[in-house]
């Protein structure tokens, strides 16, 4: 399912214009993002937390040229944790 199809379905589950359910949707994307850039977690109870950790700097192999070793700067990538409710929806 795409981000078109995720507002379709959320504009008939609660009677909204599939244009208000796109931009409502663009607005929970947008907040959880800046949330996550100001080094908070955005937590939805039942569903999961989204939450930007720090990856720390390593070595790796260059791909081209398997023989040289290359430094792989450190970086903050995002993480989501699911809550108990969806990990009990997908088991059963």
């Amino acid at each position: 399912m795409n981000k078109a199809e995720l507002a379709e379905k959320i504009a008939a589950k609660v009677q909204l214009s599939k244009k208000q359910a796109e931009e409502t949707l663009e607005a929970m994307v947008e907040i959880i993002i800046n949330t996550l850039k100001s080094g908070s977690e955005v937590t939805i109870t039942g569903f999961g937390s989204f939450s930007a950790r720090q990856r720390a700097a390593r070595m790796g192999v260059n791909p081209q040229n398997p023989g040289e070793k290359m430094h792989i700067p450190a970086v903050i990538v995002p993480k989501f944790k699911a809550g108990k409710s969806l990990k009990d929806a997908l088991k059963s």
